[in-house]
């Protein structure tokens, strides 16, 4: 679906200002993910710092686009496809706010584990898992930008992937820790971060589900594909 023109001009510069600021929230929230995947192997404390301190970035741009949005809807009035660009920039820009946020916690507990200093818990499962994610994430924003719903419904597709790494991992993690009660530690932060990287698998799926609505106005019909568990178990 393209976005309609409208005779008043000020009305597209307000729309194209508003896909603007969605767009850099995008790449912020990439980075941001992308820097915690690269820590949680490196364990670099400057890369940690970065992260940490860039947060409030995506908290202050998300505001002004809810700002922006309430500014359209209140002078604009927008009708059908219009409102319906609008409202999905806001969902977005939430979802992209709180993908920082999970890349914040990855940095923090990141930051514990390099301080406890075990380093016989497995991480390729974790590594695989994040990189996975982290392609998820930034294919379903290129689908955003460009409104291709079958590119957003791929990677809609995938979260299941994520969802059976991240039950082989939590069930990896539980039988290190079983071995070795002094893994207990480093593993309870592992699986919260393996946790942090499974929900922002499924925020990719949900901003999918956004650029479907974009461009059908509708969400896709068949039930969005889940295979892990372990947050029933675990209570994280």
């Amino acid at each position: 679906m393209q976005k309609p023109t409208h005779i008043i001009t000020a009305f597209d510069e307000d729309l194209n200002e508003l896909n603007n600021q969605v767009q850099k929230l995008g790449r912020l929230a990439v980075k941001q993910f992308d820097l915690s995947i690269d820590a949680l192997a490196t364990q670099h404390e400057q890369t940690l710092s970065k992260i940490l301190a860039d947060d409030v970035k995506l908290d202050t741009l998300e505001a002004e686009i809810h700002e922006k949005a309430l500014e359209i809807i209140a002078l604009r009035s927008p009708h059908a496809g219009d409102l319906r660009y609008v409202l999905v920039a806001l969902k977005i820009a939430t979802i992209l706010e709180r993908t920082g946020d999970y890349a914040r916690n990855i940095a923090n507990r990141t930051r514990v584990i390099a301080e406890i200093g075990n380093e016989n818990i497995p991480g390729v499962n974790i590594g695989r898992m994040g990189q996975v994610t982290q392609e998820m994430l930034s294919d379903v924003l290129r689908a955003y930008k460009k409104q291709d719903s079958d590119a957003a419904l791929e990677v809609w597709r995938r979260d299941i992937e994520v969802d059976h790494m991240h039950t082989a991992f939590y069930k990896e993690v539980l039988a290190s820790m079983a071995r070795d009660p002094n893994l207990v530690a480093t593993g309870a932060h592992l699986l919260f971060i393996a946790k942090n990287i499974e929900r922002i698998g499924d925020y990719a799926t949900g901003i999918a589900e956004q650029v479907h609505f974009l461009v059908h106005g509708t969400v896709p019909e068949d039930s969005r594909p889940k295979a892990d568990r372990t947050s029933k178990v675990a209570g994280i």
